[in-house]
C-alpha cells in the first residue's frame, strides 16, 4: 500500500487526471475489449511492451496516423507510457481529436510488469526485459531486467 501511495503522490505531481485511469487489473481482465496504445519511444517499445499493443510513440505522435488506424471515434482506447505520465498526454490529444473512451493505465508498463503480466519483445516472444527510460524512473520498476538502451 506504501508504493502505491507513493504512486499517487508522483502521478499527482505530473498529471490533472485529465484522462481516467483504468487499473492494471482491469486490462489484464479476459472480456476487457480495447484498443492499447503505446506512447512511449520506439526503442522502449521494442524491448518491452503489452501484447497486441499498437506503438504510437510521444516525441512524434500523429494524431493523422491514428485517424487512419482507428477511424470509429467511440472506440475503446488505453494508452500506456512507463508510468502513465505521458499517456495523459497522448489522451488529451485523442480527446481533443475526437476519441471519447480514453483511459490510461495506472502506472504504465511498470505496475503492469510489477504485477506479474507478460510483456513482449518486438518477435512477439515472451520478456522478463523492462525498459525503464532512465535509472531516476528506474525506481518504479521493481519486476524483470531493467533495460535502459
Amino acid at each position: 500500500m506504501f508504493g502505491q501511495k507513493k504512486l499517487d503522490k508522483l502521478l499527482k505531481q505530473y498529471n490533472d487526471n485529465s484522462i481516467k485511469y483504468i487499473s492494471v487489473q482491469e486490462l489484464a481482465m479476459p472480456k476487457t475489449d480495447v484498443i492499447i496504445l503505446d506512447a512511449r519511444e520506439s526503442n522502449e517499445y521494442k524491448t518491452s511492451h503489452i501484447k497486441n499493443a499498437i506503438h504510437v510513440g510521444y516525441n512524434n505522435f500523429n494524431i493523422d496516423s491514428i485517424r487512419k488506424q482507428i477511424p470509429n471515434k467511440d472506440s475503446k482506447i488505453v494508452v500506456y507510457c512507463s508510468l502513465g505520465i505521458r499517456s495523459e498526454s497522448i489522451g488529451d490529444r485523442l480527446k481533443l481529436a475526437g476519441y471519447n473512451q480514453v483511459s490510461n493505465l495506472y502506472g504504465g508498463i511498470f505496475e503492469w510488469k510489477n504485477h506479474n503480466y507478460p510483456v513482449y519483445n518486438l518477435n512477439d516472444k515472451k520478456t522478463d526485459s523492462i525498459h525503464v527510460f532512465s535509472k531516476e524512473w528506474s525506481i518504479w520498476s521493481k519486476k524483470g531486467i531493467k533495460v535502459y538502451e
